[in-house]
């Protein structure tokens, strides 16, 4: 089992890595400030300011090569495998920015996967190339708010045929990436059949995001923040009319497109958040060294050396519990390595989110106030905790996974 970074992926690396702490960094913080400065007073309308900052990114990392690395396995990509990707995302991972430069960001990824692996010919000529040169964005409309969504099995949003059409009504929420201005298509995972098999009564649908019925009715907050111009909005559909070619790969194969979806993006997931543990744990380590209190450095300091020492230690033990998984994914597939999934979706936030506390707490008030990233890590971190299934939905897969092995031998 080879998880170290290929000789393929090496310089890879090393670019993405100098971009993301050389040029993104720099202007993350002036990208962020630029919410609710439009003059329109809307909050999910991105300023001038922005449009610049992020074309300019672009530009430079597709001037370089370095653009769609999550295309695995694909003639249309790096053809990498999810291991050597797993080393790229833990680089962009670092800056909230950094994914979108590369056109690497969730969910977008999710869904140009979705249409890559699953989507016919004039479904990926409609929506890929815009997605895939970075103009346009989408979102993935699974969650309700009126059914417990980590059961994917009791999503009830309406999808009834009438002629050529189907039509959609109900709630989404948490539709992560709708408020962006560039969003345009919504992948939306519905109820076709409810008295057929549970795993065949949904089906997903490509859904233009102006499609009349549609109506946005508020963005969720996150610890009062509303995470603009990205957004994770609540969706009404009214009578929302689409055409029976909106399907994705066949009526009652949704939960199979999702499943199909969620098991890379996890990992993908799991290795951003390592970056940005090792992101919190440098300016962590810079500020123990650089600021001094009762004439000594914040790191000689009551257990600061213990508390960096085992960040490193559970950094290195999480991420090579997520390049395990990714090994699983590219060499037994998604089936057999979703109990090693379910194991990186509950450590990796959990540490991450221990190395940023940690870190906030060497900062002293300065690490919660906008002076610094960390904030906002903790913030995004926490949410992933419930991001593709909360713990306890993972935790459940793995203890099944390990009663299974026992399972005939006991009494």
């Amino acid at each position: 089992m080879d998880l170290g970074m290929s000789e393929r992926v090496r310089p890879l690396v090393e670019q993405v890595r100098r971009m993301v702490r050389d040029e993104i960094a720099p202007l993350d913080a002036e990208y962020h400030a630029e919410v609710g400065r439009h003059p329109s007073g809307n909050r999910f309308a991105m300023t001038e300011r922005q449009v610049e900052i992020l074309d300019a990114l672009k530009e430079k990392a597709k001037a370089r090569g370095l653009w769609n690395f999550w295309l695995t396995d694909s003639d249309k990509g790096y053809g990498l495998t999810t291991v050597e990707y797993a080393y790229l995302a833990e680089e962009m991972g670092a800056v909230t920015i950094a994914p979108e430069i590369f056109n690497c960001n969730a969910p977008d990824t999710g869904n140009m996967e979705v249409l890559e692996r699953y989507g016919t010919d004039a479904q990926k000529e409609r929506w890929l190339p815009g997605l895939m040169e970075g103009r346009t964005r989408s979102a993935y409309l699974m969650t309700e708010p009126d059914v417990a969504s980590s059961d994917a099995v009791q999503i009830s949003l309406k999808c009834e045929r009438d002629g050529e059409d189907y039509v959609l009504n109900g709630e989404k929420y948490w539709a992560t990436g709708a408020g962006d201005p560039r969003c345009s298509l919504y992948i939306v995972m519905t109820r076709t059949d409810p008295d057929a098999p549970k795993h065949s009564r949904h089906t997903m649908l490509l859904v233009p995001a102006d499609t009349p019925g549609i109506e946005v009715l508020r963005p969720m907050e996150v610890f009062g923040h509303d995470d603009a111009p990205h957004g994770h909005m609540h969706i009404r559909f009214t009578d929302v009319r689409v055409p029976r070619d909106a399907v994705v790969l066949g009526e009652g194969r949704g939960f199979e497109v999702a499943q199909g979806r969620l098991g890379p993006g996890r990992i993908h997931h799991c290795m951003r958040a390592i970056g940005r543990a090792e992101y919190a744990l440098e300016l962590a380590c810079k500020r123990a060294l650089g600021r001094e209190a009762f004439g000594k450095p914040l790191a000689e300091l009551g257990a600061n050396y213990d508390i960096i020492a085992n960040a490193r230690i559970e950094i290195e033990m999480t991420r090579l519990l997520c390049l395990k998984a990714a090994w699983m994914m590219d060499n037994a597939g998604v089936r057999a390595a979703q109990p090693w999934i379910s194991k990186i979706k509950v450590q990796a936030p959990l540490m991450a989110l221990k190395v940023v506390d940690e870190a906030m707490q060497i900062f002293g008030a300065t690490g919660i106030s906008q002076d610094t990233p960390l904030a906002g890590i903790y913030t995004d971190l926490r949410t992933l905790r419930f991001a593709d299934g909360p713990d306890a939905v993972h935790r459940r897969q793995v203890a099944r996974a390990e009663l299974r092995k026992y399972s005939n031998t006991t009494k």
